[in-house]
């Protein structure tokens, strides 16, 4: 008797089994999961950077540096942005200061 592997994660008896696609092995690599409570460093960095906005500059050189995992990248551009805004408006609040 054969097992089927449908998109259920059970076989026949019941138990559980590891799903892998013979064909892509990136498949595994992405299965684990993100660090920072599973939200992963850019939305924790996003969140973050709220109380200390250098985490938004740290996340951004993660951007532009990391190619590592691409769960990552929506955090990591958010960050990036809110550096940007957080930039734009230290500057004109400098500019108006003068």
């Amino acid at each position: 008797m054969e097992l089927e592997q449908s998109n259920g994660a059970k076989d026949h008896s019941g138990k559980y089994f590891l799903m892998r696609d013979e064909e892509d092995l990136k498949y595994g690599m992405f299965a684990k999961p993100l660090p920072c409570f599973g939200c992963g460093i850019g939305w924790f960095s996003f969140l973050s950077g709220f109380a200390c906005p250098l985490m938004w500059y740290y996340a951004t050189i993660l951007y532009f540096i990391s190619h590592r995992d691409p769960r990552e990248r929506g955090g990591l551009a958010a960050s990036a942005i809110a550096a940007l805004i957080c930039t734009v408006a230290a500057l004109i609040s400098f500019l108006i200061l003068l």
